[in-house]
């Protein structure tokens, strides 16, 4: 597991984004499960995530309408298989509009650079 914390802050929002291999829906969830046993990670305010198996693409917005479509989109333009993006969150109160999006891919593109997926 790879993990880039306080990537990108905005307006008090702060980001951060870890990946590493997935292959099923499954493997999505334990990874997760692992990135949430630390205690920063499970009180963010948004794990987002995007991953392209063999069976199809898989995301969950957790909260963050869109977000993992953003990253799965990322995902496929790089030809990215089997490896699975987390975009980390911490609200800082105030909305963020369409910029949150924008962060979203800048985290992805950070990741993809920093694991040597581009």
């Amino acid at each position: 597991m790879l993990t880039l914390d306080n990537i990108i802050s905005d307006r008090g929002s702060k980001y951060a984004v870890s990946g590493g291999p997935c292959a099923t829906a499954e493997e999505a969830a334990a990874f997760l499960k692992e990135l949430k046993r630390k205690k920063k990670f499970a009180k963010a305010t948004h794990n987002t995530w995007g991953v392209v198996t063999a069976d199809g693409p898989l995301k969950n917005d957790d909260g963050e309408a869109g977000a993992g479509m953003v990253i799965l989109r990322m995902l496929e333009r790089e030809g990215v298989q089997g490896h699975i993006v987390v975009v980390t969150r911490w609200y800082g109160g105030k909305h963020l509009g369409g910029d949150r999006f924008r962060h979203v891919q800048e985290a992805v593109r950070v990741y993809l650079e920093e694991a040597g997926l581009t």
